[in-house]
């Protein structure tokens, strides 16, 4: 059973209605949001991708950031028309040039749709999740203004240099099936050597164990929209949406923790096709002093105080994740006969609770009540934190320690793929030569 396909079956049978009315709703909300667009011109009918690039104080690295954007290239290595993108900039609480500078790119470039948009948000709002979330809604209203649900929402930051094929990487994505796309986020060359060894460590490790715990979860519950290769990365500086999927999620919410990470919690609430592309790639500053209190930036920030403090990098375990992950999956297995009224025994439930560390009442009760499985989880991981049970089992360890454990998992999971794969050759190329010996037989009882 195709896992993705099965919540879009079960909307279409009954629960569409729900859907749309969250959709409807939103988008009717949307439009009323604010009085007054950030940009009055309209976008050009071909215009395919609206590009978002929140800028605060960002004049060293504007520049950059603009001109990547303006070499973009299609999937063959051909200039991509101008016309099928656009870019809605919104300088924000500025003291220095960013505006300025981007206003001078405007003009120097009046090949490319830019609109720069200069504005001081009070105290209260000037934060990226406000900023962001403004920057997405006009997106969402520009678009949907020309009509086509498919049309893309795509973010970026102002110290970040998207690669020559980023727009046309997404588009493909979006293509082949995709709701949304998270793109690769890579540190700049530069940037990295200027760590302290043991940020930089902690950085590249951190990178190398998220990238095998997506590995692995590809192996031990695949979803056919984000298959190997895949990346673990959906934040801000990278990230696109369809036009249809951003509505059905509610839009961007203006939280003050990571809105990026909240935004892709929400789309995993209504089942969006998410692809982690490592096609889609852009190349963002080191620095360890951000703008915002969360972040690669904070994170470089706190690894600076660890090795300050000889700290240790503690990680969960290759045990624990693996677990999540099994017990993940026989929850979904739970999930998908309650949708085609099928009454599970109280004691599954009772022993997926139990290996999840929750209340098995509790768990048959939302069973019963979920509309779609990423909102189930959500609600799970909720009540593990607030039971405590699941930490209470697992004892963080060394990071170098889980990326150790994980290799030896994953080879064991790569040599049994190998294994599969040679014997599914095998039995093609038994029943070739079985169905060319009985066409020679046939032929020759018949010449």
């Amino acid at each position: 059973m195709n896992w993705t396909d099965t919540p879009r079956r079960v909307l279409w049978h009954g629960k569409k209605n729900w859907r749309d009315r969250e959709a409807s709703s939103y988008q009717s909300w949307l439009f009323e949001r604010f009085h007054q667009r950030l940009v009055t011109t309209l976008p050009l009918s071909q215009c395919e991708v609206c590009v978002i690039v929140p800028v605060r104080n960002e004049a060293d690295t504007l520049g950059s950031t603009l001109l990547a954007l303006y070499h973009q290239l299609d999937l063959t290595g051909k200039s991509l028309d101008r016309n099928r993108y656009e870019i809605v900039l919104l300088a924000n609480n500025c003291s220095d040039e960013s505006a300025a500078i981007a206003r001078n790119f405007a003009n120097t470039h009046p090949d490319l749709v830019l609109h720069v948009v200069e504005k001081t948000f009070p105290a209260a709002e000037a934060y990226i999740g406000r900023v962001r979330q403004v920057l997405m809604d006009e997106a969402y209203r520009r678009l949907s203004s020309i009509g086509g649900k498919r049309r893309v929402i795509a973010s970026t930051d102002g110290d970040s240099r998207v690669t020559p094929t980023w727009i046309a990487a997404i588009l493909d994505e979006i293509a082949n099936g995709a709701d949304a796309v998270g793109g690769r986020i890579i540190t700049d060359r530069e940037g990295r050597t200027a760590l302290d060894p043991y940020t930089r460590a902690c950085h590249l490790r951190e990178v190398g164990y998220r990238f095998l715990i997506a590995e692995l979860e590809a192996y031990l519950e695949p979803d056919p929209t984000d298959l190997i290769p895949r990346h673990f990365q959906h934040y801000g500086a990278s990230l696109a949406v369809t036009v249809e999927m951003y509505a059905q999620a509610g839009g961007m919410q203006p939280v003050r923790t990571p809105e990026d990470v909240a935004f892709y919690q929400a789309l995993l609430r209504v089942n969006a096709r998410f692809r982690h592309s490592t096609r889609v790639r852009v190349f963002t500053s080191a620095r360890t002093t951000g703008r915002t209190d969360v972040g690669l930036a904070n994170q470089l920030s706190k690894w600076v105080e660890m090795g300050r403090s000889q700290q240790q990098f503690l990680v969960e375990s290759a045990a624990e994740v693996e677990a999540r992950f099994e017990w993940r999956h026989q929850l979904r297995v739970l999930w998908w006969s309650y949708l085609y009224d099928y009454q599970p025994t109280h004691n599954a439930i009772a022993l997926v609770a139990n290996a999840l560390g929750v209340n098995w009442l509790w768990l048959m009760s939302e069973l019963a009540q979920s509309q779609t499985f990423g909102l189930l989880w959500e609600k799970v991981e909720q009540r593990q934190q607030a039971e405590g049970i699941w930490k209470q089992r697992w004892q963080l360890v060394p990071i170098q320690e889980a990326i150790s454990a994980l290799r030896i998992r994953l080879e064991q999971l790569r040599h049994q793929r190998r294994k599969t794969k040679v014997k599914s050759q095998k039995a093609k190329v038994k029943k070739v030569n079985f169905s060319t010996d009985t066409a020679f037989s046939y032929c020759h009882r018949t010449s």
